[in-house]
């Protein structure tokens, strides 16, 4: 690695870098708590509530790429201080989004939050890669994990507290009152998103402004793959994106990884009230998923390099996501909660160890590799919904056949859990052979 200071001058951009984690940590893991408010304010099925999760992550696809260019136009604080701004703006659609309560509106709040993180995201994950040697990149990652994750932690239990707080009762009264009354409720439920993140923008907005002071310095990839010619001039040999494929597994990789780890935080709460437990006792269930999360993240600091390679905590990781998996559809009440939340242990590792994997010996593409493997983060978007699909289905086909209601919802969204199955497989596949192919031995 190049840089215009010095090593010893590392430990200030990785504080703000954390700092960007800390920020995007927090406003991703809030769906957990918003999925089922958004549910009950708007009357929605498994499958439609779980579009929150769709319109957060579906903006890194959208914006993977124009990010890429807008780092390389205005560097790395401009392109951050950008990146804040945009996802304060997504913070203040929420107001009008509150008063109307249309889903629509929310959801295009949260995909223009998105945005702003895509920006953050592009930046900062190979930043934080390539600031050090590649051999420790997941160490690194890991430092940036635990902040990431103990934001999530505080937002979903701050946010579990503020819109979840109650709704047990909502509902009830929902099924008494007649039209007028429960429009009434719903937006009295609806309005107290209102405030919170009145105080996110405001927030956000500092920061942006804080960022351009922010001693940020310049870091380039090496160039590993390469060949000296005759005359001392040394060069590349690859000439294209599409000629490294352990770099497109990554990104299919990364893409089924996001998912199961958005499953494993987003699903829990529903997941929960689905097997009769009270919105009450639900609400602090993603900070289990994200706490088990930063206890694999603190072993990674420890571990990697040192005791630990990353390719060793890689296969670890989607060997550990099978077997709570299994854990999961072969057990009921509380027990499968926790194997839900166990799932952020197994997951801890998984992000940390694919980014330099798949960036290894990308040289002068780095850049671009790192907008597709954020443009991976989409699998956030699509597998989630599916698994409220197949809990609508399984639910409708077990009604269908006579079950009640509440053990129906409770089955269904049990079994559907069998969707991570081949999502770590493949996982398992590109730790084992999948990382290795095309590059030299």
């Amino acid at each position: 690695m190049t840089t215009t200071s010095q090593k010893s001058n590392s430990l200030v951009p990785m504080m703000v870098i954390a700092g960007l984690f800390f920020i995007f940590g927090f406003v991703t893991w809030i769906n957990g708590a918003l999925i089922p408010f958004m549910k009950t304010i708007n009357e929605l099925t498994d499958a439609q509530s779980y579009l929150v999760a769709s319109a957060s992550y579906i903006s890194f696809v959208a914006m993977a790429l124009p990010s890429s260019y807008i780092i390389n136009k205005l560097g790395y604080k401009k392109g951050m201080s950008l990146g804040l701004i945009i996802m304060a703006i997504g913070a203040l659609v929420f107001i009008p989004a509150a008063e109307a309560r249309t889903y629509w509106v929310f959801l295009a709040g949260i995909f223009i939050q998105g945005l702003g993180m895509t920006i953050l995201q592009t930046a900062s994950n190979p930043y934080i890669t390539i600031l050090g040697p590649i051999e420790s990149a997941a160490k690194r990652i890991s430092i940036m994990g635990i902040a990431n994750k103990s934001a999530g932690a505080l937002g979903s239990f701050i946010f579990g507290a503020l819109l979840l707080s109650g709704i047990d009762e909502i509902q009830e009264k929902l099924a008494l009152v007649d039209d007028a009354q429960k429009n009434a409720l719903l937006q009295e439920m609806a309005n107290s998103v209102v405030l919170p993140y009145i105080v996110m923008a405001v927030v956000l907005f500092v920061l942006a402004l804080l960022i351009n002071k922010a001693p940020l310095p310049n870091v380039e990839a090496d160039e590993i793959e390469e060949t000296e010619s005759e005359t001392g001039v040394v060069r590349t040999k690859k000439t294209s994106i599409f000629q490294f494929p352990h770099l497109w597994l990554g990104v299919l990789t990364l893409f089924l990884y996001v998912g199961v780890e958005v499953i494993a935080g987003d699903t829990i709460i529903s997941y929960g009230i689905s097997l009769g437990m009270t919105g009450e006792e639900a609400k602090g269930f993603t900070f289990m998923t994200l706490m088990a999360m930063v206890g694999g993240y603190i072993l990674g600091v420890i571990l990697i390099p040192k005791y630990l390679n990353q390719t060793t905590a890689l296969k670890i990781s989607a060997i550990l996501g099978i077997v709570f998996g299994i854990g999961i559809i072969s057990t009921t009440g509380f027990t499968s909660v926790l194997f839900v939340a166990a799932l952020g242990f197994a997951n801890a590792l998984v992000w940390p160890a694919i980014w330099p994997l798949a960036l290894k010996g990308l040289g002068k593409f780095t850049e671009t590799a790192s907008a597709l493997l954020v443009m991976a983060i989409s699998g956030g978007a699509i597998i989630p919904p599916l698994y409220g699909y197949l809990v609508d289905q399984g639910k409708a086909e077990l009604i269908q056949s006579g079950v009640e209601q509440s053990v129906a919802t409770a089955e269904a969204a049990t079994s559907s859990y069998w969707i991570l199955f081949p999502c770590y497989a493949f996982i398992l596949f590109y730790a084992l052979y999948g990382h290795k192919v095309g590059l030299k031995k």
